[in-house]
């Protein structure tokens, strides 16, 4: 992942709306959700939502597909899993980690 790439989807996950749209996407699974149902679960008009949604796709956090007359919402596992390894990449590759930290690293990629 290049620190662009990793910039812009840090940016769109800054705005609390957008973290929640996305942390919804992630819970829903591979299955994803009906852009209605995003909507009612965070209470907020569709036009609102949209442009949400349109800049988490912009950055390959999400995606939508439309069947039939429904839009559905994805979350983008592998883009997600690539932010959290660029995050963790170099972590403490300069120092000694924290307590514990290392630990979780090689958790969390096992």
């Amino acid at each position: 992942m290049e620190l662009e790439q990793a910039a812009a989807q840090l940016e769109a996950l800054g705005n609390a709306t957008r973290l929640n749209i996305y942390r919804i996407l992630v819970r829903a699974g591979a299955e994803g959700l009906p852009v209605g149902s995003v909507q009612e679960k965070l209470g907020i008009p569709a036009s609102t939502l949209s442009h949400h949604c349109k800049r988490l796709v912009e950055t390959g956090l999400v995606s939508q597909e439309r069947q039939a007359t429904t839009l559905i919402c994805r979350a983008e596992y592998p883009a997600m899993l690539a932010l959290l390894g660029y995050l963790a990449d170099e972590c403490c590759v300069d120092g000694s980690c924290p307590p514990g930290v290392a630990k979780m690293l090689v958790r969390g990629k096992a």
